[in-house]
């Protein structure tokens, strides 16, 4: 990989994550891939804008009953300024094919990082 790639990379993650990457709390070869390869390379395809990737990721999270990394990823949606509605409707969408607890679990961890205002 190259140091562009982890330029890349760290642009993505900071449009995602609110902040540049430092160091990530991986060992340092499953860091530099996941900073290099996956958001420097994966995310940067052309087929799909940043927002379809996050929403994707979002939805597959959701029906790998992935909670930990759901948080991550809902918030990236949302600094990304993929509205809520659009989330909840993705997990309703995912509910009726991965299951009724995966869906109550990804409406947790939405809610854990992105409260419902009253």
């Amino acid at each position: 990989m190259s140091k562009e790639q982890a330029a890349k990379g760290a642009e993505v993650m900071e449009k995602l994550f609110g902040k540049k990457p430092g160091k990530l709390p991986f060992p340092d070869r499953f860091g530099e891939y996941t900073l290099e390869h996956l958001f420097g390379d994966v995310w940067q395809g052309e087929a799909l804008a940043l927002q379809e990737r996050s929403l994707v990721t979002c939805a597959v999270l959701t029906a790998l009953a992935r909670e930990p990394e759901q948080k991550v990823h809902f918030t990236g949606a949302k600094n990304l300024g993929i509205p809520r509605e659009k989330l909840e409707e993705m997990i309703t969408h995912i509910a009726h094919y991965a299951g009724w607890p995966v869906a109550v679990g990804a409406f947790r961890s939405l809610d854990a990082v992105w409260p419902v205002e009253e």
